[in-house]
């Protein structure tokens, strides 16, 4: 139990940059933060390692940065996932299978995440968006999918920081994710599978110049 909690609070921190990218962590430093022994947090260290988000470095590990190679790679997959699972979504919907209730939780977070995002509230933002990314990949009921796309987020959570705040990338994501949103209401599989492949690509695009730290 303590090690899955020490798990799940290292994750927590590095997702939200309290420990950077590159950032060199030893078990003692991080036991010490944590208030816990060594040994759950070296089981943490090992299981971080498997998700992709930590590397080994001498005698610990270091919290891993994507370059922009790999970073493209992780995005194209995303892509491809995200569109599957918002066909899914569309198609659940369709059948009747969505109840009011769910597309109306995912339609609050789309306004949500507009509102910290143009409120400069970005780590806020960054959780929320996420959330709304989630909902959708929940809805399409396809738990291997959702799993693997929780893998990506968070590698790609650790590498970049600069989506949500240049000019003009507000309006843009808040737009597509309204696309999103309609074409999943709408029960229409191609135009909700489209608007998550153009709107992931279109995040790696304004990733890709600087990767930093935090993402969309």
């Amino acid at each position: 139990m303590q090690t899955e909690s020490t798990r799940t609070r290292l994750r927590e921190l590095i997702l939200d940059g309290h420990y950077p990218p590159g950032a060199r962590l030893g078990e003692v430093e991080v036991a010490g933060a944590l208030g816990v022994s060594r040994t759950p947090v070296r089981e943490a260290f090992r299981a971080l390692a498997s998700d992709g988000l930590l590397a080994p470095a001498g005698r610990g590990v270091r919290v891993v940065r994507l370059d922009g190679a790999e970073l493209a790679h992780v995005y194209r997959v995303r892509a491809a996932l995200e569109a599957l699972t918002a066909e899914l979504a569309a198609e659940r919907q369709r059948a009747g299978r969505l109840a009011p209730a769910e597309l109306a939780d995912l339609a609050a977070l789309a306004d949500r995440t507009h509102r910290a995002t143009a409120d400069g509230e970005f780590t806020a933002a960054v959780r929320l968006n996420r959330a709304f990314h989630r909902r959708v990949a929940e809805l399409a009921a396809n738990p291997v999918a959702l799993h693997s796309l929780d893998r990506l987020w968070d590698q790609i959570q650790v590498s970049t920081r600069r989506t949500l705040g240049p000019p003009g990338r507000t309006a843009l994501v808040d737009a597509q994710h309204r696309d999103l949103l309609a074409a999943v209401t709408a029960g229409d599989p191609d135009a909700a599978a489209t608007a998550a492949r153009r709107h992931v690509l279109d995040t790696c695009a304004a990733d890709r110049p600087a990767a930093s730290d935090e993402t969309e």
